[in-house]
């Protein structure tokens, strides 16, 4: 397919997947899920797990090999957006002022999913075929167990938002450990990428590279921000265009060293100065991030994803083997160490089914392992299966904990972490 062929392809495309992607989510929404759910279900209607399945000749003529590398590329520049946004709403004073319960709670919730994760890989490896051919049991057994340890920070955010839980002990607390869970699992998941290229190399390219770039951000471009925000000579325009060619500067950089640009997106974002000037850039750059480009991405993913192979019996029992296990381990870890931090149990237990979303982030890492060639269809087909099912579970459960603790008290009495409580999507 030329360039001139291949343009008005990929604009059919993202027509057709801007449609569902907006019809499944206003319904998602009405179901009292966030729309990020109804973005995952889509991008996994439109793969070969529906549309693939029921007419053939109309997704090969919509997705074609070309049309997909442009809708990855798409789909890219939404994630590196939508990463920018998180690291913008993060707040590292949150970290500062309970680090001793965020890093142990971050410590088991990482830890202990991780290991559970790399048990259930080794189990599956001699009872389903889940490797893919080429690539070491190692390096698979090491790469589920990061895929199951990660948190969907910029999910769990969006829920935190529109639940108007940002005030609240136990709402604070999640994006704290969820954020810290994120970069833990980033660091872990280039030491498996570069496990899988058979070097020290790649590993010592990403961490290092990774200090160095982390430093320089927050010395140098933190600087270069604050002078832009600074000057009266600038317009809001102006300083759009610098913070675009900063943040694509950044993704360009991580993805080189094997961090991928997401990292290098998240860590600008919580450089960013923060203030009225800044929100205007950021009001004006997100949006068609988030609408137009961050579809693409899910797509992209539902593109690879194949509910089909689940028809076998054991690889349909190991897939529900691993959403138990990423449920506990992430949760259940979660919560025990809140709890043994002091935390009570209300919070606690909101901070682990919190923590528990895989979401958007699970996905991301799938496809930075399915790039680097470490995945194979029947493993991304499970691990998207977890995510789903641990992203769709967080909305009902944080409605049923409030329904029920409501109950307990009246009024005129609810504790903190139920004054600012609301249902999804209020």
């Amino acid at each position: 397919m030329t360039a001139s062929e291949a343009a008005p392809a990929f604009f059919l495309a993202a027509v057709v997947i801007l449609v569902v992607v907006r019809l499944v989510t206003l319904l998602a929404v009405k179901l009292g899920q966030p729309p990020v759910v109804g973005e995952m279900v889509s991008g996994v209607l439109l793969g070969p797990s529906l549309l693939g399945l029921l007419l053939p000749g109309v997704q090969s003529y919509l997705f074609p090999d070309t049309v997909r590398t442009l809708v990855y590329l798409g789909g890219q520049i939404g994630l590196v957006l939508y990463m920018f946004g998180a690291g913008y709403e993060f707040r590292t004073k949150t970290v500062r002022e309970s680090s001793k319960l965020v890093a142990a709670v971050s410590s088991a919730g990482t830890g202990i999913p991780l290991v559970l994760g790399i048990g259930v890989a080794v189990l599956g490896t001699g009872w389903v075929g889940i490797l893919k051919p080429g690539v070491s049991p190692v390096v698979s057994a090491a790469f589920v167990g990061v895929a199951i340890a990660i948190t969907a920070f910029p999910m769990l955010a969006r829920i935190i938002t529109e639940r108007g839980l940002t005030k609240t002990r136990f709402g604070s607390l999640a994006l704290a450990c969820g954020a810290v869970d994120d970069v833990l699992a980033w660091i872990l998941l280039a030491v498996v990428v570069g496990m899988h290229a058979g070097s020290v190399g790649p590993i010592a390219l990403a961490l290092g590279g990774g200090v160095v770039f982390a430093l320089f951000v927050w010395i140098v471009a933190r600087r270069v921000f604050a002078k832009m925000f600074t000057s009266p000579r600038m317009s809001v325009d102006q300083r759009l265009l610098v913070t675009a060619m900063i943040l694509f500067a950044a993704a360009w950089f991580t993805d080189t060293i094997g961090l991928y640009a997401v990292f290098g997106a998240f860590i600008t974002g919580i450089a960013f100065p923060r203030g009225e000037a800044a929100d205007a850039v950021v009001s004006k750059l997100l949006p068609v991030g988030n609408i137009v480009f961050l579809p693409l991405f899910f797509t992209y993913s539902g593109l690879n994803t194949r509910f089909a192979l689940l028809a076998d019996p054991n690889l349909l029992l190991f897939a529900l083997l691993c959403v138990v296990v990423a449920i506990v381990g992430k949760l259940g870890a979660s919560w025990g160490a809140a709890r043994l931090a002091g935390e009570p149990q209300p919070v606690a237990l909101r901070i682990g089914v919190l923590v528990n979303a895989r979401g958007l982030m699970q996905l991301i890492a799938l496809n930075v392992g399915l790039q680097a060639g470490i995945v194979s269809p029947a493993l991304f087909t499970v691990l998207v299966l977890v995510a789903l099912v641990t992203t769709i579970m967080t909305a009902p459960v944080l409605s049923w904990l409030d329904r029920r603790d409501r109950k307990k008290y009246s009024a005129d009495q609810l504790p903190e972490f139920l004054l600012s409580a609301q249902p999804a999507g209020k």
